[in-house]
């Protein structure tokens, strides 16, 4: 595990674009690995915590993490505002992800109701899913994730009482038919709270459970408390689970046998066997291992993951960037 310290002026945000982190809430500040700088924004905008763009960058969405607000950009210019319900906003992230499909680009965002998925042309403001047969459950979206080949949608939610969620959703097929937004895909079934879901390519996703109890008191789970596994969500089939051997609870998959976890501190974890084979304990990496956001962590770091280098950043404070790489 390498550490680079970036030093930066009044940083906000941060988010990897094309190897370098770029704070788009303050003018588009770039930090380029090699010390140097530059912005690529004109204008800085204020009180957002939270962002992430287009692929080509030409798309920005800022938004605070635990509010309702958000402002939509395209090359550093106000497209418009963007709103979500303020039903419980204070306790879990702001669902958003970019989507590319058939070269243009959309926002998924839950604009109309906290529980309903939708997508929005950037360009237009159209919700191309507006539809009358939408019927949404009662999920709380959140951290969402597009699959390495563009083709799924992952939501980390939640529902009552509360309860973590996963839900998988295929994009084509939602942008031909938006009432699929209100069914889950494909979950996987395994008997307990999975708080811990991170793709590690087109069909597999890398799943987890830490200190929860068996749906079924009488029913041994297929993933038990403290234990990771692989779902293959085409085939629907999972893995043998093994114990992670530590804490964790916020993962980042290196590869298809290695991942970050950011939960209280860095380290990096052997998928196949559980073992955590380094770890930087003195650096703050926060609490959060659910997509239920309690005050005791509240207040976790901004943490952004770059899949094509597989780096971490966290932004420790307004003047500092902590950039973590696994060993080559």
């Amino acid at each position: 595990m390498k550490k680079q310290i970036i030093k930066t002026n009044y940083l906000e945000t941060i988010d990897w674009f094309q190897g370098s982190i770029v704070d788009w809430r303050s003018a588009g500040q770039q930090y380029k690995p090699d010390g140097t700088r530059n912005d690529l924004l004109a204008y800085t905008y204020s009180t957002f915590d939270g962002v992430i763009a287009s692929e080509n960058g030409t798309y920005v969405f800022l938004y605070k993490r635990l509010g309702t607000k958000g402002l939509l950009l395209k090359n550093g210019i106000l497209l418009r505002e963007i709103n979500r319900s303020y039903y419980f906003s204070d306790s879990y992230e702001y669902p958003a992800a970019f989507i590319t499909f058939e070269n243009r680009t959309y926002l998924a965002h839950c604009p109309l109701k906290y529980c309903r998925l939708d997508f929005e042309d950037v360009e237009t403001g159209e919700l191309v899913t507006d539809s009358p047969d939408r019927h949404p459950g009662d999920t709380f979206h959140s951290r969402l994730l597009i699959s390495p080949d563009k083709k799924f949608l992952m939501v980390r939610g939640w529902e009552w009482h509360p309860v973590n969620t996963i839900a998988l959703y295929n994009i084509e097929a939602c942008f031909n038919n938006p009432a699929l937004l209100d069914n889950r895909l494909v979950e996987p079934a395994v008997g307990i709270d999975v708080n811990v879901a991170a793709f590690l390519d087109g069909e597999n996703i890398l799943i987890g459970s830490t200190e929860s109890e068996p749906f079924d008191d009488e029913a041994v789970p297929i993933l038990p408390e403290n234990h990771i596994a692989i779902w293959n969500h085409l085939e629907n089939t999972i893995s043998p689970a093994v114990k992670v051997q530590g804490p964790f609870g916020n993962v980042f998959p290196i590869n298809s046998t290695k991942a970050w976890d950011l939960f209280r501190y860095p380290k990096i974890i052997d998928i196949e066997t559980g073992e955590v084979l380094h770890t930087m304990e003195d650096i703050d990496s926060g609490k959060q291992n659910s997509s239920f956001i309690s005050q005791e962590n509240a207040t976790n770091p901004q943490i952004c993951f770059d899949s094509a280098t597989s780096k971490i950043a966290i932004r420790q404070n307004g003047e500092t960037i902590i950039v973590l790489a696994p060993e080559e």
